[in-house]
C-alpha cells in the first residue's frame, strides 16, 4: 500500500570537555575536596574582593590573634554570603603555608528551620600581569551543600604563600591582590514532565460509517473525534483523492486532533487503518507508525484504494451506499506534565 510520508532523524555528537591545561603552579590536593581549576577573562560575576596591603592585613591579624578577615555581605541567588580569607592560611585544615579562601552563607538565622541550599561555586584569582583569573571549582560534582551543620565550603590550599607571594605569577603585585566569587543557586522549580508509551487493545478501534458515500459532494470529510491510547484523534477521508497525483484513488489519513496541547512536544503512534470488506472480510489495511506534532498533526495514505475497486459490488467495500472506515492507535507515547 503507498503512503505519502517521510521521517527524518539526525543525531547530535556529545563530546566530553577537555580539561584545560594549568598556567601556574597549584598544590595537587586540597584539605577540602578535589580542586578543578581553569583561566578565563570575564570577571566574577557576584563579588570582588580587593586588598590593597596583603602583608599588613596578615601582620595584623596575626598579632590580634585572628585567623581571617570576612568580606561584607553579598547577594546571589536570593541568599547573602560572605568571602572568609585566611591569609596564612586555616590552621584546623593543616594548610600552614597556604593562602585559604572560603565562601560562607550569612544571616543563618532568618533561614528557616532545616534550610539546605544547593550550590554551584567558582572562586576566583586576579593574575594582574596577564589581565585573567584563575579559577577554582569542587571538583566532585561541581556542586555543594550549605545547610545548618555546614555553613561554608572553600578551598583550604588555594595558592601556596611561596607561588602567591611571587609576584611574577601575578597574583600578588605591590602588595595588592583580587579575589572573587560567582555562585549559582540551584533551585527545583517542581516542573518536569513524565513521558510514557501507552498500548492500546485490539479491540480499542474506531469505526466510522460514511452513509450515502456516493452522495457525498465535498473534497473531503472527518470523523468524529475518538480517544485512543491517551490522545484523541480523527479519520479523514478525500473520497475522490487528495490531490491531482492521487485522483482516481480514495485517500485516507489519521489526524491528531489536540495536538495543541503538545506544545512543544511531539508524539510516536503506532497505528492501523482500514476500509472493510463487508462481504468476505478481505479488508484492505495499513499498519504504520509516525511522528505527531503541532506541525505534522495529519498523515494521510493518497492512494490508499482505487476508486475503481471502491465501487466494484463484488469487492464489498460499497454496501447500500455504505463505506465503513476503521482507525487503531496500537501504541502511542504520552507526555505527562507536573509542577
Amino acid at each position: 500500500m503507498d503512503g505519502q510520508k517521510t521521517l527524518q532523524k539526525s543525531q547530535i555528537p556529545c563530546r566530553k570537555p577537555q580539561n584545560m591545561e594549568d598556567l601556574h603552579p597549584m598544590p595537587n590536593y586540597n584539605a577540602d575536596f578535589e580542586v578543578v581549576r581553569s583561566t578565563r577573562e570575564v570577571p566574577p560575576a557576584h563579588y570582588t574582593f580587593k586588598v590593597d596591603s596583603f602583608s599588613l592585613l596578615s601582620n595584623i591579624l596575626s598579632k590580634s590573634e585572628v585567623e581571617k578577615y570576612e568580606s561584607d555581605m553579598f547577594e546571589a541567588g536570593g541568599y547573602k554570603w560572605k568571602l572568609s580569607l585566611y591569609p596564612s592560611g586555616r590552621k584546623e585544615r593543616n594548610a600552614n603555608g597556604y593562602v585559604s579562601l572560603y565562601l560562607a552563607i550569612a544571616e543563618k538565622d532568618t533561614l528557616p528551620l532545616g534550610w539546605e541550599v544547593n550550590v554551584k561555586f567558582n572562586i576566583f584569582v586576579y593574575d594582574q600581569l596577564r589581565d585573567n583569573y584563575l579559577t577554582f571549582q569542587d571538583g566532585n560534582s561541581g556542586m555543594v551543600r550549605f545547610h545548618g551543620m555546614k555553613t561554608e565550603h572553600g578551598f583550604a590550599r588555594l595558592l601556596s604563600l611561596e607561588n602567591f607571594n611571587n609576584a611574577s605569577n601575578g597574583y600578588l603585585v605591590d602588595d595588592s591582590c583580587i579575589f572573587g566569587a560567582e555562585i549559582f543557586v540551584i533551585k527545583s522549580t517542581g516542573n518536569g514532565e513524565c513521558v510514557s508509551v501507552v498500548k492500546a487493545g485490539d479491540e480499542n478501534f474506531h469505526s466510522w460509517k460514511l452513509e450515502k458515500f456516493s452522495a457525498l459532494n465535498t473534497e473531503r470529510c472527518w470523523s468524529e473525534e475518538f480517544t485512543s491510547a491517551g490522545q484523541k484523534w480523527m479519520l479523514e477521508v478525500y473520497p475522490k483523492g487528495y490531490s491531482n497525483q492521487s485522483s482516481g484513488y480514495l485517500s485516507l489519513g489519521i489526524i491528531l486532533a489536540d495536538s495543541e496541547s503538545l506544545l512543544p512536544e511531539r508524539i510516536y503512534a503506532e497505528y492501523r487503518l482500514c476500509i472493510r470488506d463487508q462481504i468476505r472480510g478481505q479488508h484492505v489495511e495499513i499498519t504504520d507508525a509516525s511522528w505527531f506534532s503541532t506541525s505534522s498533526q495529519c498523515w494521510a495514505y493518497e492512494k490508499f484504494l482505487s476508486l475503481s475497486d471502491l465501487h466494484d459490488p463484488s469487492r464489498g467495500f460499497l454496501v447500500n451506499d455504505t463505506l465503513i472506515v476503521e482507525g487503531q492507535i496500537k501504541l502511542s507515547t504520552a507526555v505527562k506534565r507536573f509542577s
